[in-house]
């Protein structure tokens, strides 16, 4: 099986090496990669679900609709998972009319909502969009953190002024990053999940290995 890399984890595997000696993959991106391996061995996901996580998954078409009613777009959730046999991914939103994809990230309170595109910028984010514009096309993409109520089952014990924000002018309720097309970065990207294919694969067989000396010797 060949390993894909998901876009949203591009990050994890594209931290640089601190030595030379780590080779093509740094330390981090080496243990993510033993982790992918763990996962398809005992076909489990290790993911955390946590409340930020869920919140995202629950209020997504309200961020949608948050985002197309404040910039004047229609923009529709996108269903379509592309790969180019190396990366794979399933964006929010593609505007084909002018060639750029968005993100939409839902905060969990507005303790967490960046408030200018500084608080925005993120590596891993970065490389997530990248993996997006080589799978779509696109020139450019936008990362537009919106934030909207949180379901009052996620809320807890925390204020709740911070999650019921209804009541705040939409257009203060979206902050957006643009992300502008890097090829070199897209062609780093090729490098990195190739010596991260090799590693998984290495990674495999010593499992495969060592596990069945030991089931020889029991």
């Amino acid at each position: 099986m060949q390993l894909l890399i998901r876009c949203s984890s591009l990050g994890k595997i594209m931290t640089e090496p601190k030595t030379k000696a780590e080779g093509v993959l740094s330390v981090g991106a080496k243990t993510y990669i033993r982790s992918l391996a763990a996962q398809d061995i005992f076909n489990v996901e290790f993911e955390v679900f946590g409340k930020p996580m869920e919140k995202g998954k629950l209020v997504e078409p309200d961020g949608i609709e948050l985002l197309n009613r404040v910039r004047g777009l229609s923009l529709v959730k996108n269903t379509e998972r592309k790969s180019n046999g190396l990366i794979a991914g399933e964006c929010d939103l593609f505007d084909s009319a002018r060639n750029r994809g968005h993100d939409v990230k839902a905060s969990w309170s507005l303790a967490t909502f960046p408030i200018h595109v500084t608080d925005c910028e993120d590596k891993l984010y970065e490389w997530q969009m990248q993996g997006y514009m080589a799978l779509w096309g696109a020139d450019e993409w936008e990362v537009n953190y919106c934030m909207v109520d949180t379901p009052e089952k996620l809320i807890g014990l925390e204020p709740i002024q911070l999650h019921i924000v209804s009541h705040i002018p939409e257009c203060m309720r979206v902050t957006t990053w643009t992300v502008k097309r890097d090829q070199a970065k897209i062609d780093q990207m090729t490098e990195k999940v190739m010596a991260a294919r090799e590693y998984y694969t290495q990674v495999i067989r010593e499992f495969d290995k060592t596990h069945a000396e030991l089931m020889g010797a029991a």
